[in-house]
């Protein structure tokens, strides 16, 4: 890792950390020791031509009927630049940028002159997940939007690069850009309409504009609220927190609420507690301090020595009700706290609501949480708390091809005083230990989990893993030093989402075809332009199709930038790729999500600018020497996370 390294990338880097010490079997050894059987069993020699670049679910799947629709649009050429791009047909328009107005006495957006007050006012940084929540169709409805971290070298005219604690060591700082980056965090709600002629719009002065920040107070909930090891000097009762930090994916739910995950929360302490304190071993499993931003010295909660409490208040799924801006957000304990990536969800067919997640981190574990109560659809308002109970478990991955739900249940196997836990509360802050314990799959940094409404399949974006060793790789799979991330495809058994088991199987292993030593099993229609690396977020539309959004791909890495992609999961063409819309020099792709009627795809662009992480000569990135200047494309205008909605010439649903 480089000096010039962007604030992302050092925060993959330390943020999978390898802090998980358990003996559990990695993902790529379950996969290893599964397709060694079975090559065995069928005979390597009659499949491995086929094998090398199809799934074993694709070679069955190309013997029925592909009953998922194909994506109907030109796919556009990878490649990278200061620009975005969107299939030929489509407009891809900025709905919202850094620095616009969200509250109504938000100010004009100056980076020369901006303040915590203004920044409170007006839309956040780096958006990642985007949501729609009705209240016209398909024409006006409210969008919720994380900003999950901050980029200050291209935020802050004054600072010359990277402020972070191993290269200046923060000298640039001041409490005042500390506090802005402190107002640019948590996440906006903002009102949209299409108009007549197609296109969308903030509605301005909406009576549901909110921002939320790190500083908005939030009320702990279930099984945790109230337990002394998150109790502190501002909050001795242990039942409010102020803010939530680095909110990456999330989800909407059935009743109209916001689910917003906090993923990467230990770099946003410092300090470091005693060997001996309660807390060392918990915080050393969660990475903490990360030591990422300086807030600490201006803020004691976010020192460990002074409030060693206060990073237990932080990394839970929380909800919102962005129907009413005066509510308070609900930290959900009960669904447990590491790095979330997302929340997405389905309902059971016996009315439970499944909520799957991933833990962002090379070796961490896939989770789900399965409510006690059922889902009152006619009544929305009794689901306010249903979140509060019920069952967390984590996935262990079995060599046959089958797996199972582990529960995390205070008092059940390992989950007791003997190691540590002393109630369930002990059992969901301390999460990651409790699934190390449990025997869970070690898998390849889990970031996205969808389920599919119209198959009843989920689908794990699992990133990359460099540090996997060639002593935990088998000829089959996955690979060593797995740069390119793959996609395992999961299926409850009996299409019930609480069951316990489930079968599982892999989509696709990620990268370039072409070069034999990746490894990669895009099917073989899958051109030039149609692969990708690092699958990260996903979405499924309402025909049941699937789309990639990827964090990673870089010139220096991939030959492209990120993207969105949409990639065939069924029948003859599974695990064929087309490349959609393309991010400019330096982005992430974030976001994806539909309207209900599918005729408009929103995404979000998150820090544009940044250097080529993979590329030695490129020079550091600042507010003066940016990748890009994207989207305003002015002199003396830094570049500009933002949110597009995407919509199909003429009208009509997307890719079809």
């Amino acid at each position: 890792m480089t000096d010039h390294l962007s604030k992302s990338q050092a925060a993959e880097e330390s943020e999978n950390a390898g802090s998980n010490p358990s003996m559990n079997p990695t993902m790529g050894e379950m996969i290893a020791e599964r397709f060694n059987r079975r090559d065995l069993m069928k005979g390597i020699l009659a499949v491995s031509a086929m094998a090398a670049t199809v799934s074993p679910m694709a070679i069955a799947a190309a013997q029925g009927a592909n009953t998922t629709p194909s994506f109907n649009f030109k796919e556009i050429e990878a490649g990278s630049d200061e620009k975005h791009y969107v299939a030929e047909g489509y407009d891809a328009d900025i709905l919202i940028r850094w620095g616009d107005k969200v509250l109504p006495n938000a100010p004009a957006f100056d980076p020369q002159a901006q303040t915590p007050a203004k920044q409170a006012a007006q839309f956040g940084y780096n958006n990642d997940f985007v949501g729609y929540i009705p209240l016209d169709g398909s024409r006006r409805g409210l969008l919720v939007i994380n900003h999950e971290y901050t980029n200050e070298e291209l935020m802050f005219p004054s600072l010359p690069g990277r402020q972070d604690l191993r290269n200046v060591r923060f000298k640039d700082m001041t409490k005042d850009l500390a506090d802005i980056e402190m107002m640019a965090h948590g996440g906006s709600v903002i009102e949209i309409a299409r108009g007549a002629n197609g296109k969308w719009a903030v509605v301005e002065n909406s009576r549901f504009a909110r921002r939320i920040t790190a500083e908005t107070e939030m009320e702990m909930s279930g099984p945790v609220a109230g337990h002394d090891r998150v109790k502190t000097s501002y909050d001795p009762a242990g039942r409010k927190v102020r803010g939530m930090l680095n909110n990456c994916a999330g989800a909407t739910t059935p009743w109209g609420t916001w689910l917003t995950c906090e993923e990467n929360v230990n770099g946003y302490f410092w300090g470091q507690v005693a060997d001996s304190h309660p807390e060392a071993r918990n915080y050393w499993r969660m990475g903490i301090p990360g030591n990422w931003y300086n807030w600490g010295q201006y803020h004691d909660r976010f020192d460990v020595v002074k409030e060693p409490n206060e990073a237990n208040r932080f990394g839970w799924v929380v909800e919102i009700d962005p129907m009413d801006p005066a509510s308070m957000p609900k930290k959900r304990t009960a669904m447990g706290r590491f790095k979330h990536e997302g929340a997405a969800n389905i309902i059971n067919a016996d009315g439970r609501f499944v909520v799957y997640q991933g833990d962002d981190e090379r070796f961490d574990y896939v989770y789900k949480f399965v409510t006690e109560a059922t889902v009152d659809r006619a009544n929305p308002g009794n689901n306010r708390d249903i979140l509060d109970r019920g069952t967390l478990s984590v996935a262990r991955y079995n060599a046959d091809g089958t797996g199972a739900w582990l529960p995390l249940v205070f008092g059940q196997g390992p989950l007791t005083s003997a190691n540590g836990f002393n109630s369930q509360a002990d059992v969901l802050i301390e999460t990651r230990r409790a699934a190390d314990l449990l025997g869970a799959t070690k898998m390849d940094r889990p970031e996205d989990v969808e389920a599919n409404p119209k198959t009843n399949r989920v689908y794990v974006m699992l990133t990359n893993n460099s540090r996997r060793t060639p002593a935990q790789v088998d000829a089959a799979n996955p690979r060593a030093d797995n740069r390119f991330g793959h996609i395992v495809e999961m299926m409850p058994t009996g299409g019930d989402h609480a069951s316990t088991t489930f079968r599982w199987e892999i989509l696709v292993r990620c990268g370039d075809p072409s070069i034999a030593a990746v490894g990669a099993t895009f099917h073989s229609n899958t051109t030039k332009d149609g692969w990708f690396g690092m699958p990260d977020n996903c979405a499924v539309d309402s025909m049941g199709r699937l789309w990639i959004a990827t964090d990673g791909n870089q010139p220096g890495r991939t030959g492209r930038a990120d993207g969105i992609w949409a990639i065939e999961t069924d029948g003859a063409a599974r695990a064929t790729s087309k490349h959609f819309f393309r991010v400019p020099n330096g982005a992430e792709m974030c976001g994806p999500y539909f309207t209900p009627d599918d005729e408009t795809f929103f995404v979000a662009v998150q820090h544009p600018g940044e250097p080529d992480e993979d590329d030695a000569n490129a020079k550091p990135a600042s507010f003066n020497t940016p990748s890009t200047r994207w989207p305003d494309f002015r002199e003396g205008v830094p570049p500009r996370p933002s949110v597009i909605a995407i919509t199909k010439r003429g009208g009509g649903k997307i890719a079809v």
